[in-house]
């Protein structure tokens, strides 16, 4: 009689929700995605959502030849430590969401469920540019700015689960209103919706300097978005490769104000803006010089490009849910 394979050793199936879609992936124990699927996500309603995830999932198990040891699930939003509840999700349905517990019951296997961003700093830290560090740091760019804590070799969620918002430490007071509530929030500043910004903003004032970022948008100021100027400083654009700049100045003043309270080895920036890629972390690196406190007589954390771009968030939920049931937790 065979012995079963241990949790270690099995498949698992990850699941990342945005705003848009559900994404799915079989995920290996050494982090390859041995297939995908999606659907899009019905962000207004929590039952449609919730059979999106489903169908995902079913899809997913029906293709593939083994066991698989759980379902891992990050979605975008504020969860409670164990992971139970959805307190608030931005772009979704849920508020105050009992997840956990109507999805065990629906799909009848191990769950881990929590933030997509925690999830990324977590592939990263097993398969990814955070291999080995001590602690380590996800700041993810994208529509906002998330991310995640790896210490001695754990994820950490915080007391109440919400650790890892930098997004929404306040870098200038009184500065732009943010969705939390608050003025000045550093994803105000250092964000695709930040570049967005301050790009309608100049071109608004000086459309003369904006000329070719306003003929992408049929000299629309307001349709500019950050990802336009994205493509515009790929293609060489002077303003916009000086609007790129500005929010890898910011990103690396927060970043500054980061190792002043945690010391991380290492930095790993994710998210949509990353693939701006040296544009976005060269000006980051050198403000981080500038800008560390005790500069000179300390060492600082290495600011470092994610390896494992989209599938991060689907790789690493995958990875907990197996680390849970090996750990019995499931």
């Amino acid at each position: 009689m065979s012995t079963p394979a241990p949790a270690s050793a099995l498949a698992a199936l990850g699941i990342d929700i945005g705003g848009t879609k559900v994404a799915g992936g079989v995920v290996a124990p050494d982090g390859t995605v041995l297939a995908t699927a999606r659907r899009a996500t019905p962000g207004s309603s929590v039952s449609d959502t919730e059979d999106a995830i489903a169908a995902v999932v079913e899809e997913l198990a029906a293709g593939h030849d083994g066991e698989l040891v759980g379902v891992g699930i990050g979605a975008a939003g504020w969860f409670d430590r164990a992971g139970d509840t959805v307190l608030f999700s931005p772009h979704l349905a849920w508020r105050h969401a009992s997840l956990r517990k109507d999805l065990s019951a629906r799909l009848q296997r191990p769950l881990w469920v929590g933030n997509d961003a925690d999830a990324a700093a977590w592939a990263e830290y097993r398969y990814g540019a955070a291999r080995g560090a001590d602690l380590a740091l996800m700041v993810t760019l994208g529509t906002g700015i998330g991310g995640g804590i790896v210490l001695d070799g754990r994820l950490r969620r915080g007391s109440h689960g919400v650790a890892g918002e930098w997004g929404h430490m306040r870098v200038v007071p009184d500065g732009r209103l943010c969705a939390c509530g608050n003025r000045g929030c550093w994803e105000r500043y250092a964000s695709g919706t930040a570049l967005g910004q301050t790009a309608r903003e100049v071109a608004g004032t000086s459309p003369a300097a904006a000329a070719l970022l306003l003929e992408r948008v049929d000299g629309d100021a307001s349709r500019l978005t950050g990802e336009d100027v994205a493509r515009a400083a790929s293609d060489g654009d002077p303003l916009a490769l000086e609007l790129v700049t500005e929010v890898g100045v910011w990103l690396g003043q927060g970043i500054a104000d980061l190792a002043a309270v945690l010391d991380p080895e290492v930095v790993v920036i994710g998210g949509g803006v990353s693939v701006l890629g040296e544009m976005v972390l060269g000006p980051a690196r050198e403000r981080l010089e500038r800008a560390l406190p005790g500069r000179g007589f300390r060492p600082g954390p290495r600011i470092v490009a994610a390896e494992l771009g989209a599938q991060a968030g689907l790789v690493g939920a995958a990875d907990l849910v197996r680390r849970a049931v090996a750990e019995g937790d499931g």
